[in-house]
C-alpha cells in the first residue's frame, strides 16, 4: 500500500476522460479490504465489490463496508464461483451502466496502488488498450508460484506468437470494455484462476492492444491465498492445452498481425546490423535461465526449440539472409554434407537451431559444466609460449562458431586473461542473464563504438602486461560508414570494418586468428599465426591493410565453407556499406578533415 495520492481520471490528460469504475473480487479476504477501499476512495470512482460467496464473517464485513461507502455497489454470488466468475461479473454489470473502462483490483493487499495514475494516463491516452501491470515481486513472493508464471509465460508467447504479454496473471489491470464484452458475449470463459490468462491471449487474438506498467507485488505476511496448487494448475494445463490448439487455427492471422506490425518500419533489409533492434525480451532469456537452473541443459533445450521455431516464422529479414548465406556456400560446395540439394527452408531452420544450440553452450560454459579438457585444441602451446614470453597477443577472431565458450572457460580457470572488445549493448538482454548465472561474466568486456585513444592506451597496457586482447573482425560498425575495406568472401565482394586491423597495429604485437567450431559433438580450437605484427612504415599502409584484410576473408571464408550452419551473422554481408541504413551517423570528431586525410590519419601506424 502507499500513501501516494490518487487522481480521478477527470483530472488526467485529454480532452474526454474515460468513463471508470473500479471492480473488486473478494473471496474470505477480510485482512486488507477495508484499507484498500479507504485508499481508492480518493479516485472519487463508483466501485463493484464482488463477494463470490464468502463466509459469514467475510460477507458481514463487506455488507458493513459498502454501507460505509456509497460509491460502492456490492454484488453477491450465493455460492463461491470462482475469481473468473467474481471479475466477470463487475466487468459486465459496469459495461450495463454505461462505463467505458474497469480497473480491476484484488482485495489481498498485494497491488500497489500508487501506480494507478500511471496506468489511467495510458489508458486514458490509448482508451481500446488494455493496461495490465507488469509485477516487480520482492522475496515475500513464494518460489513455486514464481517459477510456475515463468511456464506460464512461455506458453502464452507460444499461444500469441508474440512477446507483447509480458505477463499474463497480474490481477491489476485497466480493460477497455466494448471489446471485452464483445468477447465475453461470444465466448464462454473459464471462471477460476486461469481466467486472468484466458482473457488476456483471447483479447490479443481479438485484435486488442496489451500494454504494461511496471508495479511492486508483495505477497503479505499470513496473507490468504486461493491458488490450489494441484487442481488450479492442472486447469492452467488445460486451458494452456486449448489455447495452443486455438493458436493454431489462428496462425495465418496471427503470423499477417506480426508482419503487418513490422511493415510500417524502416526496410530492415537496408538496416545496419547494429541498428536492428534485438528481437526477443529479457524475460525470454530470464525464462531459459530460470528452467535451466530448474531443469538443467535438457528442459532448457525442450523449451528453446519451440522460441527458435517463432523466431524462424516472425523473422523475415535473418530467415532470408540465412538462406542468402546458405545458397553461396552450396555454390562454392554443391556437394556440402550439412546442406540439402537445394538448400530450402529446413537448412535455414537448423541454421536457426544451431544457434541457440550454441547459445545453449555458452550458458553451459559460463555455469562451468565445459571443462577445457573437453575441447580439443592442439595448437594451444603455440599461444601459451607466446604469453610466457612476457608480452600478450591480439586474437582475431568472428561470429563464426562459439569463442565465447573459450573465454568463459579461461575465466573459470583464471589462467589467461582475455580482454574482449565488444558492442556491449546490442546483446543487452543476454549479457543481463549471463551476469546472474556469473557475477565475473563481464568482467573483461570492453564495451566500445569507435576507436579512439583512450581505448588504444588501454589495451596497450594490457598487451604489456603478457594479456589477450580479443577483436571481431567481420561486423561493420554503427559509426564505419566509409572506414571499410572491401574484399572478396564467399564469390562476392563483403565489406569488412577497417578499425580492428588498424587497432591490431597500434598495439604492435603477435596477432593469432582463432576459430572455435563444433565438429562431430566437441568443440576444436582453431588457431593460426597472422602477423608478427599489423605495424609497419607509413609507405604502404593502406595496402598493408587491404592485404591483412584480405587474408582475414580468405580464412573466414574457409572455415565458414566448412561449418555453414555455425555462421551466425543474420543479416545481410554483402550489402554496400555506404548504403546502409544505421541507427546513429558516424561520429564528426574529423569532419574538419578531408576524406583522405581522415583515413591517413588512422592509418598512420599501419
Amino acid at each position: 500500500m502507499s500513501d501516494t495520492k490518487l487522481v480521478p481520471p477527470s483530472d488526467l490528460m485529454g480532452t474526454a476522460p474515460i468513463k471508470l469504475a473500479l471492480v473488486i473480487p473478494n473471496y474470505n479476504h477480510s485482512a486488507a479490504i477495508a484499507q484498500t477501499l479507504a485508499e481508492l476512495a480518493a479516485l472519487n470512482q463508483p466501485c463493484y465489490l464482488i463477494d463470490d460467496g464468502s463466509n459469514d464473517e467475510t460477507r458481514y464485513l463487506l455488507q458493513s463496508l459498502a454501507e460505509q461507502h456509497d460509491w460502492v455497489t456490492l454484488l453477491q454470488h450465493p455460492y463461491n464461483r470462482g475469481k473468473g466468475a467474481a471479475v466477470m461479473t463487475g466487468l459486465r454489470r459496469a459495461y450495463r451502466d454505461g462505463f467505458t473502462h474497469v480497473l480491476q483490483v484484488d482485495a489481498d493487499g498485494q497491488h500497489n496502488l500508487s501506480d494507478i495514475p500511471a496506468m489511467l494516463a495510458k489508458a486514458q491516452a490509448k482508451p481500446d488498450a488494455l493496461i495490465s501491470g507488469k509485477p516487480e515481486y520482492d522475496e515475500s513472493v513464494p518460489k513455486g508460484r514464481l517459477y510456475g508464471r515463468y511456464l506460464t509465460h512461455f506458453w502464452v508467447w507460444v499461444e500469441t506468437l508474440s512477446f507483447d504479454i509480458q505477463d499474463s496473471m497480474c490481477g491489476f489491470r485497466v480493460y477497455p470494455l466494448a471489446a471485452t464484452e464483445r468477447l465475453l458475449s461470444q465466448h464462454a470463459l473459464t471462471e477460476r484462476m486461469d481466467f486472468d490468462i484466458e482473457i488476456l491471449v483471447k483479447l490479443y487474438w481479438q485484435g486488442v492492444e496489451i500494454l504494461f506498467h511496471p508495479t511492486k507485488v508483495i505477497y503479505p505476511e499470513n496473507g490468504v491465498s486461493h491458488f490450489q496448487g494441484v487442481a488450479d494448475n492442472v486447469r492452467i494445463t488445460k486451458l494452456h492445452t486449448r489455447l495452443f490448439f486455438g493458436m493454431l487455427k489462428r496462425l495465418p492471422q496471427l503470423l499477417r498481425r506480426k508482419q503487418k506490425a513490422q511493415s510500417p518500419q524502416n526496410d530492415k533489409a537496408s538496416t545496419h546490423w547494429s541498428g536492428m533492434k534485438e528481437r526477443g525480451s529479457y524475460w525470454g532469456i530470464k525464462l531459459l535461465v530460470e528452467s535451466y537452473r530448474f531443469g538443467g541443459h535438457w528442459l532448457c533445450r525442450a523449451i528453446m526449440y519451440p522460441v527458435i521455431c517463432y523466431f524462424f516464422l516472425t523473422g523475415k529479414v535473418s530467415r532470408e539472409a540465412s538462406l542468402d548465406f546458405l545458397r553461396r556456400v552450396q555454390r562454392l560446395e554443391p556437394q556440402h554434407p550439412q546442406l540439402n540439394q537445394p538448400v530450402g527452408w529446413r537448412d535455414s531452420l537448423n541454421h536457426f537451431l544451431a544457434f541457440g544450440n550454441a547459445a545453449l553452450d555458452r550458458i553451459d560454459a559460463w555455469c562451468d559444466r565445459i571443462k577445457l579438457s573437453q575441447v580439443d585444441f592442439p595448437d594451444r602451446q603455440v599461444l601459451a609460449d607466446q604469453l610466457e614470453s612476457g608480452k600478450g597477443a591480439v586474437l582475431l577472431v568472428s561470429h563464426l562458431g562459439n569463442l565465447e565458450l573459450c573465454r568463459a572457460i579461461s575465466i573459470h580457470q583464471r589462467k589467461v586473461k582475455v580482454n574482449v572488445m565488444v558492442l556491449t549493448s546490442h546483446a543487452e538482454n543476454f549479457n543481463n542473464v549471463l551476469k546472474q548465472l556469473n557475477p565475473d561474466s563481464t568482467l573483461n568486456l570492453i564495451q566500445v563504438t569507435e576507436l579512439n585513444p583512450a581505448t588504444s592506451m588501454l589495451l596497450q597496457q594490457k598487451i604489456e602486461d603478457g594479456e589477450l586482447v580479443v577483436i571481431a573482425g567481420d561486423r561493420t560498425s554503427s559509426h564505419s560508414q566509409g572506414r571499410v575495406v572491401y574484399a572478396p568472401f564467399m564469390g562476392e565482394e563483403a565489406a569488412f570494418p577497417q578499425g580492428p586491423f588498424i587497432l591490431a597495429g597500434l598495439l604492435d604485437c603477435p596477432v593469432y586468428l582463432m576459430f572455435c567450431l563444433r565438429e562431430q559433438g566437441r568443440y576444436r580450437v582453431h588457431l593460426e599465426h597472422f602477423s608478427n605484427s599489423l605495424k609497419g612504415p607509413r609507405a604502404g599502409r593502406m595496402e598493408r591493410l587491404q592485404q591483412a584484410v584480405h587474408n582475414y576473408s580468405s580464412r573466414l571464408e574457409h572455415y565458414a565453407r566448412r561449418e555453414p550452419l555455425q555462421w551466425f551473422n543474420f543479416f545481410d554481408f554483402w550489402r554496400d556499406d555506404s548504403k546502409v541504413n544505421r541507427a546513429t551517423p558516424a561520429p564528426q570528431t574529423t569532419a574538419a578533415l578531408p576524406e583522405q586525410e581522415r583515413t591517413t590519419d588512422r592509418t598512420e601506424h599501419l
